[in-house]
């Protein structure tokens, strides 16, 4: 099932995906039941906004996939946040921050959380998770080498989020490819099947440390970094979920 936020009037709604149209729900699945308001409308009338604004937070993993940068699988991976006024949604505008000429984007599968959970032991991890989404974690890179982990990654803008919400994904493990595109071309590629830690590994790890709750979003790495500037649009998409894009700006 796809669920996606979107814009067609006056107030952010909720749908979910049938036949190239939006069956309207009455509110966030989220937090309330999948009933219908009987309306339906067409996907390409709709505006799509970011499908999960988090309640509380956004946990990045670095260094999470197999390659040439990461040839060993690390101990103590780098782990971040990133507030949820850092993320926007589809075709929505990424504002480079005052302190960058350029910021990196990261392609990555992102995990949406169902319920307040800690200390979820792997085999139960797909109890607490209600989808998963495509996200841009981008960062500065000259902020990050220098230890400065709020301005390189928390800036405001910093984690588009979208299409839409896939409840029912499979393939993970096996091999989902992961893509990020600047200007329409292909900037990297790779695959969920190189992840050093899995979904379930992950989501576990994070929850022996700190409670997730309801809405919290979890970015399990990218394949590789690409650079991006102002004027250029980027792109990212997952096998099975899809692909979606942002406006490079300065204000």
């Amino acid at each position: 099932m796809q669920i996606a936020r979107f814009s067609h009037g006056e107030s952010p709604a909720y749908g979910v995906i049938d036949d190239g149209e939006l069956v309207v729900l009455r509110s966030d699945p989220l937090f309330d039941s999948y009933q219908t308001t009987g309306e339906r409308v067409p996907l390409e009338e709709a505006r799509l906004l970011s499908p999960m604004i988090p309640r509380s937070k956004v946990v990045g993993y670095g260094s999470n996939y197999r390659g040439s940068d990461v040839p060993e699988r690390p101990e103590a991976p780098p782990v971040f946040f990133k507030p949820n006024t850092s993320v926007i949604g589809p075709d929505d505008p990424i504002v480079l921050p005052g302190y960058a000429d350029s910021v990196n984007a990261e392609a990555e599968l992102a995990v949406v959380i169902g319920r307040l959970c800690k200390f979820v032991p792997a085999e139960k991890v797909a109890d607490v998770v209600f989808g998963y989404t495509v996200a841009n974690d981008l960062g500065v890179a000259s902020s990050l080498a220098a230890g400065h982990w709020i301005e390189g990654k928390a800036w405001d803008t910093s984690c588009p989020i979208g299409p839409w919400i896939e409840t029912d994904l499979s393939g993970v493990s096996e091999g989902l490819a992961v893509r990020g595109y600047v200007d329409g071309e292909v900037a990297v590629a790779g695959s969920t099947a190189d992840l050093w830690r899995g979904v379930e590994e992950l989501i576990a790890e994070i929850t022996s440390v700190m409670t997730l709750l309801p809405g919290d979003i979890v970015l399990t790495g990218t394949p590789g970094a690409f650079s991006v500037g102002e004027g250029q649009r980027v792109e990212v998409e997952v096998e099975g979920i899809g692909r979606f894009g942002n406006p490079v700006v300065r204000r």
